[in-house]
Protein backbone atom coordinates (compact mmCIF):
# COMPACT_ATOMS: atom_id res chain seq x y z
CA UNK A 1 0.00 0.00 0.00
CA UNK A 2 1.61 3.23 -1.10
CA UNK A 3 0.17 7.06 -1.46
CA UNK A 4 0.64 10.16 -2.73
CA UNK A 5 -1.78 12.14 -1.16
CA UNK A 6 -1.62 11.11 2.67
CA UNK A 7 0.35 9.87 5.45
CA UNK A 8 1.11 6.02 5.85
CA UNK A 9 2.99 5.47 9.27
CA UNK A 10 4.34 2.85 11.34
CA UNK A 11 5.49 2.12 14.76
CA UNK A 12 6.26 -1.27 14.65
CA UNK A 13 3.83 -3.59 13.61
CA UNK A 14 1.09 -0.50 13.35
CA UNK A 15 0.20 0.72 9.99
CA UNK A 16 -2.16 4.20 10.19
CA UNK A 17 -2.93 6.90 8.02
CA UNK A 18 -3.16 10.51 9.16
CA UNK A 19 -4.42 13.49 6.85
CA UNK A 20 -1.89 16.66 6.02
CA UNK A 21 -4.43 18.84 5.83
CA UNK A 22 -5.77 17.98 9.87
CA UNK A 23 -2.51 17.34 10.91
CA UNK A 24 -1.03 21.11 9.83
CA UNK A 25 -4.37 22.89 11.10
CA UNK A 26 -3.03 21.87 14.61
CA UNK A 27 -6.48 21.66 16.03
CA UNK A 28 -6.79 18.02 16.54
CA UNK A 29 -5.39 14.52 16.84
CA UNK A 30 -6.76 12.09 14.35
CA UNK A 31 -5.67 8.74 13.06
CA UNK A 32 -7.22 6.41 10.45
CA UNK A 33 -6.79 2.44 10.83
CA UNK A 34 -5.29 -0.63 8.39
CA UNK A 35 -6.00 -3.83 9.61
CA UNK A 36 -2.23 -4.09 10.94
CA UNK A 37 -0.68 -3.76 14.11
CA UNK A 38 -3.25 -5.41 16.47
CA UNK A 39 -4.08 -8.43 18.31
CA UNK A 40 -7.43 -9.54 16.54
CA UNK A 41 -7.36 -13.21 14.77
CA UNK A 42 -8.80 -15.45 11.74
CA UNK A 43 -11.20 -13.05 9.66
CA UNK A 44 -10.37 -10.21 11.87
CA UNK A 45 -6.91 -10.25 11.70
CA UNK A 46 -5.47 -8.39 13.10
CA UNK A 47 -6.32 -4.84 13.91
CA UNK A 48 -10.00 -4.88 14.26
CA UNK A 49 -11.89 -2.41 16.15
CA UNK A 50 -15.71 -3.45 15.83
CA UNK A 51 -16.76 -5.03 19.20
CA UNK A 52 -19.60 -6.37 17.36
CA UNK A 53 -17.52 -9.10 15.70
CA UNK A 54 -14.92 -10.36 18.13
CA UNK A 55 -13.58 -10.76 21.65
CA UNK A 56 -14.10 -7.41 23.51
CA UNK A 57 -10.67 -8.08 24.95
CA UNK A 58 -8.78 -7.96 21.49
CA UNK A 59 -10.88 -5.20 20.32
CA UNK A 60 -9.69 -3.31 23.46
CA UNK A 61 -6.70 -3.73 23.35
CA UNK A 62 -6.72 -2.60 19.63
CA UNK A 63 -7.94 0.81 20.34
CA UNK A 64 -5.26 1.03 23.07
CA UNK A 65 -2.53 0.31 20.63
CA UNK A 66 -4.34 2.82 17.86
CA UNK A 67 -4.77 5.55 20.22
CA UNK A 68 -1.76 5.12 22.03
CA UNK A 69 0.06 6.19 18.71
CA UNK A 70 -1.62 9.68 18.34
CA UNK A 71 -2.12 10.22 22.31
CA UNK A 72 -5.76 9.50 22.14
CA UNK A 73 -7.50 8.39 25.93
CA UNK A 74 -9.48 5.39 25.01
CA UNK A 75 -11.70 6.55 28.11
CA UNK A 76 -12.48 9.52 25.71
CA UNK A 77 -14.00 7.60 22.91
CA UNK A 78 -17.64 7.86 21.58
CA UNK A 79 -19.10 5.35 19.24
CA UNK A 80 -22.41 4.45 17.55
CA UNK A 81 -24.40 1.37 15.89
CA UNK A 82 -24.16 3.03 12.81
CA UNK A 83 -26.79 1.89 9.90
CA UNK A 84 -26.45 3.78 6.31
CA UNK A 85 -28.31 6.77 7.99
CA UNK A 86 -27.77 10.47 7.44
CA UNK A 87 -27.84 11.13 11.38
CA UNK A 88 -25.62 13.04 12.65
CA UNK A 89 -25.35 13.36 16.40
CA UNK A 90 -23.83 16.19 18.81
CA UNK A 91 -22.14 15.14 21.45
CA UNK A 92 -20.08 16.47 24.58
CA UNK A 93 -17.47 15.43 27.33
CA UNK A 94 -21.00 13.88 28.33
CA UNK A 95 -20.96 11.12 26.22
CA UNK A 96 -17.76 9.94 26.69
CA UNK A 97 -17.13 6.26 27.02
CA UNK A 98 -20.27 5.70 24.95
CA UNK A 99 -20.13 2.88 22.61
CA UNK A 100 -16.99 1.27 24.60
CA UNK A 101 -17.55 1.29 28.20
CA UNK A 102 -21.21 1.89 28.14
CA UNK A 103 -24.23 1.11 25.69
CA UNK A 104 -23.69 2.79 22.22
CA UNK A 105 -25.82 5.32 20.45
CA UNK A 106 -28.17 3.52 17.47
CA UNK A 107 -28.99 5.06 14.24
CA UNK A 108 -26.17 7.39 14.27
CA UNK A 109 -23.83 7.53 11.07
CA UNK A 110 -21.81 11.06 11.95
CA UNK A 111 -20.90 12.58 15.23
CA UNK A 112 -19.80 16.44 15.88
CA UNK A 113 -18.88 18.51 18.92
CA UNK A 114 -17.14 21.68 19.77
CA UNK A 115 -15.71 20.16 23.19
CA UNK A 116 -11.53 19.30 23.75
CA UNK A 117 -10.87 15.91 24.90
CA UNK A 118 -14.13 13.69 23.04
CA UNK A 119 -12.72 10.99 20.66
CA UNK A 120 -15.07 10.46 18.19
CA UNK A 121 -15.14 7.00 16.48
CA UNK A 122 -16.69 5.95 12.57
CA UNK A 123 -15.83 2.55 11.51
CA UNK A 124 -15.90 0.66 8.17
CA UNK A 125 -14.90 -1.61 5.35
CA UNK A 126 -15.20 0.18 1.80
CA UNK A 127 -17.52 2.95 3.04
CA UNK A 128 -16.17 6.68 2.88
CA UNK A 129 -14.50 8.27 5.95
CA UNK A 130 -15.51 11.61 6.26
CA UNK A 131 -13.47 13.63 8.75
CA UNK A 132 -14.36 17.72 9.41
CA UNK A 133 -12.04 20.22 11.61
CA UNK A 134 -13.27 24.07 11.62
CA UNK A 135 -9.74 25.51 13.37
CA UNK A 136 -11.30 28.93 13.57
CA UNK A 137 -14.84 27.80 15.68
CA UNK A 138 -13.04 24.89 17.18
CA UNK A 139 -15.69 21.96 15.77
CA UNK A 140 -14.93 18.71 15.04
CA UNK A 141 -17.02 15.83 13.08
CA UNK A 142 -16.58 12.73 11.68
CA UNK A 143 -18.82 10.93 9.13
CA UNK A 144 -19.67 7.82 8.10
CA UNK A 145 -20.57 7.71 3.96
CA UNK A 146 -21.58 4.44 2.42
CA UNK A 147 -23.35 4.80 -0.57
CA UNK A 148 -26.89 5.02 0.67
CA UNK A 149 -25.57 7.66 3.34
CA UNK A 150 -23.96 9.61 0.30
CA UNK A 151 -26.76 9.61 -1.48
CA UNK A 152 -28.67 10.41 1.49
CA UNK A 153 -26.08 13.81 1.77
CA UNK A 154 -24.62 13.29 5.18
CA UNK A 155 -21.72 15.13 3.95
CA UNK A 156 -24.15 18.24 3.25
CA UNK A 157 -25.86 17.36 7.12
CA UNK A 158 -22.60 17.68 8.59
CA UNK A 159 -21.82 20.71 7.13
CA UNK A 160 -25.13 21.92 7.93
CA UNK A 161 -24.89 21.69 11.33
CA UNK A 162 -21.69 23.22 11.54
CA UNK A 163 -22.61 25.92 10.13
CA UNK A 164 -25.97 26.20 11.80
CA UNK A 165 -25.66 25.18 15.69
CA UNK A 166 -21.69 25.61 16.03
CA UNK A 167 -21.58 29.35 13.70
CA UNK A 168 -18.96 27.71 11.73
CA UNK A 169 -18.12 29.17 8.15
CA UNK A 170 -18.05 26.39 6.02
CA UNK A 171 -15.38 27.69 3.92
CA UNK A 172 -12.84 27.22 6.97
CA UNK A 173 -13.93 23.96 7.35
CA UNK A 174 -11.16 20.76 6.31
CA UNK A 175 -12.18 17.98 5.13
CA UNK A 176 -10.57 14.41 5.25
CA UNK A 177 -12.35 11.75 3.04
CA UNK A 178 -10.25 8.33 3.74
CA UNK A 179 -9.70 5.27 2.30
CA UNK A 180 -12.54 3.29 0.92
CA UNK A 181 -13.50 1.18 -2.16
CA UNK A 182 -12.60 3.02 -5.58
CA UNK A 183 -14.06 3.26 -8.38
CA UNK A 184 -11.96 0.52 -10.15
CA UNK A 185 -13.45 -2.02 -7.92
CA UNK A 186 -16.98 -0.60 -6.85
CA UNK A 187 -19.56 -2.40 -9.43
CA UNK A 188 -23.02 -0.94 -8.56
CA UNK A 189 -26.29 -1.70 -10.26
CA UNK A 190 -29.08 0.91 -11.65
CA UNK A 191 -31.28 1.60 -8.38
CA UNK A 192 -28.25 2.86 -7.10
CA UNK A 193 -27.37 4.78 -9.69
CA UNK A 194 -31.14 5.89 -9.52
CA UNK A 195 -30.69 6.82 -5.58
CA UNK A 196 -27.81 8.74 -6.63
CA UNK A 197 -29.53 10.92 -9.57
CA UNK A 198 -31.74 12.30 -6.38
CA UNK A 199 -28.99 14.49 -4.85
CA UNK A 200 -29.22 16.95 -7.60
CA UNK A 201 -25.06 17.23 -8.42
CA UNK A 202 -23.05 16.71 -11.01
CA UNK A 203 -22.77 12.72 -11.98
CA UNK A 204 -20.20 13.00 -14.63
CA UNK A 205 -17.26 10.44 -13.71
CA UNK A 206 -19.21 9.74 -10.41
CA UNK A 207 -20.64 6.60 -12.37
CA UNK A 208 -18.74 4.87 -15.17
CA UNK A 209 -21.00 2.83 -16.74
CA UNK A 210 -20.24 -0.74 -17.37
CA UNK A 211 -23.66 -2.46 -19.15
CA UNK A 212 -27.00 -1.73 -19.58
CA UNK A 213 -27.43 -2.32 -15.43
CA UNK A 214 -24.05 -1.89 -14.26
CA UNK A 215 -21.62 0.69 -13.28
CA UNK A 216 -18.43 1.56 -11.97
CA UNK A 217 -18.87 4.20 -8.80
CA UNK A 218 -16.91 7.19 -7.62
CA UNK A 219 -17.65 8.02 -3.69
CA UNK A 220 -15.07 9.87 -2.92
CA UNK A 221 -15.81 12.05 -6.36
CA UNK A 222 -19.41 12.02 -5.05
CA UNK A 223 -19.31 13.25 -1.91
CA UNK A 224 -15.93 15.71 -2.79
CA UNK A 225 -18.76 17.55 -5.23
CA UNK A 226 -21.12 17.19 -2.37
CA UNK A 227 -18.82 19.22 0.17
CA UNK A 228 -17.91 21.62 -2.77
CA UNK A 229 -21.73 22.50 -3.56
CA UNK A 230 -22.26 23.28 0.60
CA UNK A 231 -18.95 25.51 0.76
CA UNK A 232 -16.33 23.70 1.27
CA UNK A 233 -13.45 24.92 -0.66
CA UNK A 234 -11.51 22.75 -2.86
CA UNK A 235 -8.05 23.33 -1.22
CA UNK A 236 -9.36 22.34 2.18
CA UNK A 237 -9.95 18.62 0.60
CA UNK A 238 -7.66 15.32 1.25
CA UNK A 239 -8.63 12.75 -0.53
CA UNK A 240 -6.75 8.98 0.09
CA UNK A 241 -5.79 7.74 -3.23
CA UNK A 242 -6.13 4.08 -1.49
CA UNK A 243 -8.46 1.48 -2.47
CA UNK A 244 -9.74 -0.74 0.57
CA UNK A 245 -10.74 -3.46 -1.88
CA UNK A 246 -7.29 -3.23 -4.26
CA UNK A 247 -5.45 -3.78 -0.48
CA UNK A 248 -7.43 -6.65 1.33
CA UNK A 249 -4.18 -7.34 3.09
CA UNK A 250 -3.84 -4.11 4.68
CA UNK A 251 -7.31 -2.50 4.75
CA UNK A 252 -10.98 -4.35 5.79
CA UNK A 253 -12.89 -5.02 2.75
CA UNK A 254 -16.16 -6.51 2.85
CA UNK A 255 -16.24 -6.78 -0.96
CA UNK A 256 -12.64 -8.69 -0.90
CA UNK A 257 -13.63 -10.88 1.57
CA UNK A 258 -17.37 -11.60 0.89
CA UNK A 259 -18.12 -9.87 4.92
CA UNK A 260 -15.40 -11.93 6.42
CA UNK A 261 -13.53 -8.98 8.26
CA UNK A 262 -12.95 -6.26 11.28
CA UNK A 263 -13.40 -2.85 10.57
CA UNK A 264 -11.31 0.02 10.66
CA UNK A 265 -11.88 3.06 12.34
CA UNK A 266 -11.47 6.58 11.70
CA UNK A 267 -10.76 8.49 15.05
CA UNK A 268 -10.90 12.79 15.94
CA UNK A 269 -10.48 14.46 19.03
CA UNK A 270 -10.11 18.46 19.22
CA UNK A 271 -7.19 19.67 21.44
Amino acid sequence: MISTTVNINTIGELKYITFPKLESCGAVRHIFSTRLGGVSEGDFYSMNLSFHRDKRECVEENYRRLCGAVGIDTSHLVLSHQTHTNNVRNVTKADIGVGYSKPEFDDVDGLITNESGVAMVTQYADCTPLLFCDPVNHVAATSHAGWRGTAKGIGAVTVEKMVKEYGCNAQNIIVAIGPCIRSCCYEVDTPVYEEFKKMGIDLTDVFKRKDDNHFFLDMQLANKRLLIENGIKEENIDIADICTCCNSDEMHSHRATKGKRGNLAAIIELI
